[in-house]
């Protein structure tokens, strides 16, 4: 058994205004610089060897500004970059109901089977996501992954086994937690996980 850390970068200037950011490049806001420093402490006894994101923001400043913090080494992995959300990039989330409300409607209730016009299949980012980590699974040493919403939510119910839902900020909720922190055991070559702890 070895343990994932699940990391969400902090807030953005489009989260502080609940827009859709998808696979834009945006900067952490002074927000989100705060949420970081505040949870880095919690990381520090949590034995990462290294942390993966994404190459772009703001996934990458947040392993960065962790990285740095706690000398942890941070790796850029392409397939880690967050679900193409297509013409709704950019949209408020009542923006998005307005404009295109059936297809919200069954996006929020299936994203299994739905994607955002223009925009990338959960199931193809999943894919690519997951074998950017096939060699971190493989080595069964605890390491931490920068990933942006949807596809954190989406990668951590895959690895659950539960069924696949939206991240609370798609669904007018409390946004998931900053930190999950996932006990993963192989079983008959298949991963599964444990939620051991978020923040």
């Amino acid at each position: 058994m070895f343990s994932l850390t699940l990391i969400r970068p902090g807030s953005t200037e489009f989260d502080e205004q609940h827009r859709i950011q998808g696979a834009l490049d945006l900067p952490l806001s002074s927000e989100g610089e705060h949420e970081i420093d505040a949870a880095i402490e919690s990381l520090r006894e949590r034995g990462i060897k290294t942390i993966y994101t994404a190459p772009n923001e703001p996934a990458l400043s947040t392993a960065q500004r962790i990285g740095k913090a706690l000398s942890i080494r941070v790796k850029e992995l392409e397939g880690l970059s967050n679900c193409n959300l297509g013409l709704w990039q950019g949209l408020t989330i009542e923006e998005i109901k307005r404009k295109y409300p059936k297809v919200y409607k069954q996006w929020k209730e299936s994203p299994d089977r739905v994607k955002p016009p223009q925009g990338e299949d959960k199931e193809d980012a999943l894919t690519r996501a997951m074998k950017a980590l096939s060699k971190p699974f493989k080595r069964e040493v605890p390491f931490g992954v920068v990933v942006c919403e949807p596809l954190a939510t989406f990668l951590a119910c895959s690895l659950k086994q539960c069924k696949h839902a939206l991240p609370n900020t798609y669904c007018e909720k409390e946004r998931a937690p900053l930190i999950e922190q996932l006990d993963l055991e192989s079983s008959d070559g298949e991963l599964k996980a444990i939620v051991t702890g978020s923040r």
